[in-house]
């Protein structure tokens, strides 16, 4: 029997070395798993939504390409090709973007 604190082994899984020097770089990163897979991404930036909004305004598969390509670390690149994966990947993409919660009042 496996021990339950054992990781499984996914495809493209990185190092805790390689995580560790991603949160430095990024603060967050994200672990997606998918089918067998995992990818990792980081939190995006004001230019990649921007790209992503206006890239994909009509086409909602362009805005996940946009996101996914600009947010990507490392991961099984499978995720992007096979639709399946990117799909799945692609349906967790808005939980990247929360946004502090902020108040106005009028003074």
């Amino acid at each position: 029997m496996k021990n339950k604190e054992e990781k499984k082994q996914l495809t493209g899984q990185a190092t805790d070395e390689q995580i560790a020097m991603w949160k430095n770089l990024y603060k967050k990163v994200y672990e997606v798993e998918v089918d067998g897979s995992v990818c990792y991404l980081r939190k995006p930036d004001r230019k990649t939504i921007s790209a992503a909004t206006s890239l994909g305004a009509s086409d909602p598969v362009r805005y996940a390409e946009v996101m996914l390509e600009n947010c990507w670390l490392g991961g099984d690149d499978d995720i992007k090709t096979d639709n399946d994966k990117f799909f799945g990947v692609t349906s967790q993409l808005d939980k990247l973007t929360k946004v502090a919660k902020a108040s106005l009042k009028e003074l």
